[in-house]
């Protein structure tokens, strides 16, 4: 398996592993698969400020992730929310790690100091959602630092969310500045 920079060819490869979640999960609060243009579209704009990487197994895509700005403030600079996506079929197989382990370097090397990460919360288990996505982050070193309730509905029902933290640099009175559109290492 290799980690490359994802590109814009790469919209109708990545679209085929996140529209199973928005069509019949939770994971996603997205209604609607958004079109290949659209999909473009956020491929440019995250990746012209923040690195978008994909796992490629057998010359397939087989998962991707990418970090996106937390907030759009300048006081948020050192802080990201993070996306992954792992093909439904590829799911256990070590995929999701490697790519956050990636963009976390990538991450630290921009000078980011705080990955965030927004998760729908099962109240109960079932069809739409499960918590696999809280143990992953788990297992990755994030903590729950906020719990919302009913905010997010979908197939007929309310789904809590949660936010997890993970801090991947020191936090100073002086941060270096965040390098922003580097020419990432990948």
């Amino acid at each position: 398996m290799k980690i490359e920079k994802v590109t814009v060819e790469d919209a109708e490869e990545l679209l085929e592993i996140y529209a199973p979640y928005v069509e019949n999960t939770a994971i996603t609060f997205e209604y609607d698969v958004p079109s290949k243009d659209e999909f473009e579209e956020r491929i440019k704009n995250i990746s012209a400020k923040y690195p978008y990487i994909k796992a490629v197994h057998e010359g397939k895509i087989v998962g991707y992730a990418y970090a996106a700005s937390f907030k759009d403030r300048r006081a948020y600079d050192w802080s990201v929310e993070t996306t992954i996506y792992v093909k439904n079929n590829c799911k256990r197989m070590g995929i999701g790690k490697v790519l956050y382990e990636v963009l976390e370097q990538e991450l630290k090397d921009m000078g980011i100091l705080n990955m965030n990460a927004c998760i729908a919360c099962p109240v109960q288990e079932g069809r739409y959602l499960n918590d696999d996505s809280i143990r992953f982050h788990d297992n990755m070193g994030f903590t729950e630092v906020g719990h919302f309730h009913n905010s997010g509905y979908k197939f007929g029902q309310w789904f809590d969310m949660i936010w997890m933290e993970k801090m991947i640099g020191e936090h100073n009175a002086n941060p270096h500045e965040v390098v922003w559109q580097q020419d990432f290492k990948l």
